[in-house]
């Protein structure tokens, strides 16, 4: 591939956090090597109808002054399309028909592991694309934009939940998103000082959470002045029951790209702890002794469930992660002007621009059960028996890296 004149942006698959940041960092340095910019709409929707388009917005100096940064979502906008399940013989040659239409050279495409694995094919079928690590799950083998930003706001959200638990005296559980993966679940209920932790990577016990609810819920209420406390619970929405099956109540199917379309993991989670309070008689004597109890009314503390959902996706970007977009977004045009394609950007730093083949990139990342293991250690419960953490200690050689 020669020097490339023009390319078009393609933002895929969940909205999050730093995707506008992507756009204007690549727009910003397509600029300044003379390539033009252009939006595709509608992710692999846009792309496949290209062909049909009259027109493209083109991001000249006047136009990225209207992308901010700061801003979730994306200026390209989004669809949740898997091109190969088209049912079109000739998709691939109406995509390079539509790419000629626009003298566009490549794609720079930001997105998840199914939005990596749609690249992947469409550098098969001779569509030169570079990679923009894109997912707040973080379950790329790369850091991803978006992680930081909804991390930060399960974290303020599972902390602003703690008032109207302490006021009802409530067991609050926080149900977010994270599919099979539970990164964003872990770290933003660990930034929260949430009470207990469910994710993907462990099959729940319930009767090990119940028993650690109920000491610290009744232990905060028992020694308060006023009779007031809460217990708070962040569930991944693809939690896994002792069964080891993924729960959804759901009951919608499969979404393009053959995922199970994932709900009801906090409900699933609020049932089976009322369960056992119902069946336990020291549950019935502390309402008593706290002055709770009403006979009919408020026999058993209440557990209240709450999903954010899109909200956690949505509003402001992190500082990191427009930083991260930014970088990521540039750094894929330079590889595109540089005939590099199938790749996805892992980082910018100290002058170098890091990538690997998307193939690997889009290899599923889980939460490290050794991670989860230390922060057993201050009694956050996991859903599980606390592993032993037996630390493994060495002394640093050379610069320290970024660490996200």
């Amino acid at each position: 591939m020669g020097k490339v004149k023009n390319i078009g942006i393609i933002t895929s698959g969940g909205d999050c956090g730093g995707l506008n940041a992507v756009v204007r960092g690549a727009a910003k340095v397509a600029l300044s090597l003379g390539i033009g910019t252009y939006i595709i709409p509608s992710g692999y929707a846009g792309l496949y109808n290209l062909v049909e388009f009259e027109k493209l917005v083109l991001l000249d100096e006047e136009r990225i002054d209207h992308v901010n940064s700061a801003f979730a979502g994306s200026d390209a906008g989004h669809s949740r399309v898997k091109i190969s399940k088209i049912d079109d013989p000739n998709k691939y040659k109406r995509i390079l028909e539509g790419l000629r239409k626009f003298d566009i050279d490549g794609l720079v495409i930001s997105g998840g592991d199914d939005t990596g694995g749609v690249v992947v094919d469409l550098v098969r079928n001779g569509i030169e694309c570079v990679h923009a690590p894109k997912t707040m799950d973080l379950d790329l083998q790369t850091y991803s934009v978006g992680g930081d930003s909804a991390i930060n706001k399960i974290a303020r959200i599972v902390e602003d939940i703690k008032t109207t638990g302490r006021t009802h005296n409530r067991i609050m559980i926080v149900e977010v998103f994270g599919r099979y993966a539970g990164h964003t679940a872990f770290r933003g209920g660990v930034a929260a000082d949430a009470d207990c932790i469910l994710i993907p990577e462990i099959s729940v016990d319930f009767d090990i959470i119940y028993r650690h609810m109920k000491h610290y819920y009744m232990r905060r209420i028992a020694n308060s002045d006023v009779h007031s406390g809460t217990y708070v619970i962040v569930v991944a929405e693809g939690i896994r029951g002792e069964d080891g099956k993924v729960f959804s109540e759901s009951g919608e199917g499969t979404d393009s790209f053959g995922h199970v379309k994932l709900a009801g993991a906090a409900r699933f989670t609020r049932k089976r702890l009322e369960e056992r309070m119902k069946k336990d008689p020291e549950i019935l004597d502390f309402m008593k002794k706290s002055g709770m109890f009403v006979p009919g009314v408020f026999e058993i503390p209440e557990i209240r469930e709450v999903t954010p959902g899109h909200m956690v996706r949505s509003g402001a970007t992190s500082a990191y992660d427009v930083n991260f977009g930014k970088e990521v977004g540039a750094a894929a045009v330079i590889l595109l002007n540089k005939g590099i394609s199938g790749v996805t950007v892992v980082e910018t730093n100290n002058g170098k621009i890091r990538y690997i083949p998307t193939t690997e990139a889009i290899v599923p990342r889980f939460v490290d059960l050794d991670e989860v293991t230390f922060y057993e250690q201050m009694d956050i419960c996991f859903g599980r028996e606390p592993q032993k953490y037996v630390p493994v200690i060495e002394k640093h050689e050379g610069p320290v890296e970024r660490f996200m």
